[in-house]
């Protein structure tokens, strides 16, 4: 007993049960379907390149996971989600397009400005959305939701006035390499795990990461102990546009072109879901990144799997809206309180049964 208590006392165990639950998902549909049970686990290399499920899941939800990480500093420092980042997705994505390509040039497959200047323009342009969004939240006081609905409601319009109303393709393979590969490896794995290593490389070698729990637990006590707060939250909400922004080159580079109505749709719910599923509380405070990578991808296991299952993409949604209603509701204090009390009474039931 007092082991699993302390097993499902760990942060990580939340998201791992759920990956766990979704593979299993999987061996099942697979045995009975008539396939091999562990198909899901295979692993092959087709034309140079690593094939098979997991890597697909891997690469495909290399975005979510790269939102992911901002998004999960933004909920531990300011208690709030940003829910523009599908759309600063897009943006960026329709930045840099529009650059490669040339002001009203709708396909090209010759660059018109260095490559280099189209994936700064994402980066640069996913980083001032995030700074509007963090001046407005950091320094106006305004509530995240609010803050972030202007730019959730404008970024796409304005990707669109960008790309002068017309999707733009960049059909050249230098472009293409973000969403391509990198020897055997999809290109979008390696810049995930990069952006994953430097975040907590920085946020365990220094003592940001604590400062953004302590903002997020009490911003005004942190500010009398002598944190600057407001900055603090500006820079987390920075990180996340600027991860937007990565996402968005990544994004529009899989399929060479800036769709400014589809990139990034419906991504910021998927990020929002990967930090709560990772165990984190989206009241602020304290953070596990591990938890929301692994909540991203498994997210991305769970889209994989219904489509196999025969869900479409319009329904998957609900099902990922009810995952949600089950995790805040397992992590809402009163269902703690309750659970609690029922598992002292089970205690003492024990107790008295054994006298």
């Amino acid at each position: 007993m007092n082991k699993m208590k302390k097993i499902t006392g760990m942060s990580l165990f939340l998201p791992i049960f759920c990956m766990l639950l979704v593979m299993a998902v999987n061996i099942v549909y697979d045995i009975s379907s008539g396939n091999f049970a562990f198909n899901f686990f295979t692993i092959s290399v087709r034309n140079g390149v690593l094939y098979g499920r997991l890597i697909d899941i891997l690469n495909r939800g290399s975005e979510v996971a790269i939102l992911a990480i901002g998004m999960t500093l933004v909920v531990s420092a300011s208690a709030g989600t940003d829910i523009s980042v599908g759309s600063v997705m897009s943006l960026a994505a329709s930045f840099c397009c529009m650059l490669l390509a040339g002001y009203g040039v709708s396909s090209t497959n010759d660059l018109a400005a260095p490559l280099l200047v189209g994936v700064l323009g994402a980066i640069l342009m996913g980083c001032l959305c995030g700074a509007f969004n963090g001046f407005l939240v950091a320094y106006l006081n305004v509530q995240p939701m609010v803050a972030t609905l202007i730019l959730f409601s404008a970024a796409r319009a304005i990707g669109l006035l960008l790309c002068n109303n017309l999707i733009v393709y960049v059909r050249n393979e230098s472009f293409q390499f973000f969403g391509g590969y990198v020897g055997f490896l999809p290109t979008p794995i390696v810049i995930a795990a990069i952006c994953i290593v430097i975040v907590a490389v920085l946020l365990k070698k220094t003592a940001l990461g604590l400062y953004i729990q302590s903002v997020g637990i009490n911003k005004r006590a942190s500010r009398i102990a002598g944190l600057n707060s407001a900055r603090i939250i500006f820079l987390c909400y920075l990180v996340c546009g600027l991860a937007a922004g990565i996402a968005g080159l990544v994004s529009s580079s899989r399929i060479s072109s800036a769709d400014s109505n589809n990139i990034g749709l419906n991504y910021e719910l998927d990020a929002i879901l990967a930090v709560a599923l990772g165990g984190n509380s989206l009241g602020g405070g304290k953070f596990n990144l591990a938890g929301s990578i692994i909540g991203a991808y498994t997210i991305q296991a769970i889209s994989t799997t219904l489509y196999a299952l025969g869900v479409s993409t319009e329904q998957a949604p609900v099902y990922k809206a009810i995952i949600v209603i089950l995790i805040v509701t397992i992590q809402a204090p009163p269902f703690k309180a309750w659970m609690k009390r029922m598992s002292a009474k089970r205690a003492l039931q024990k107790g008295g049964a054994a006298a």
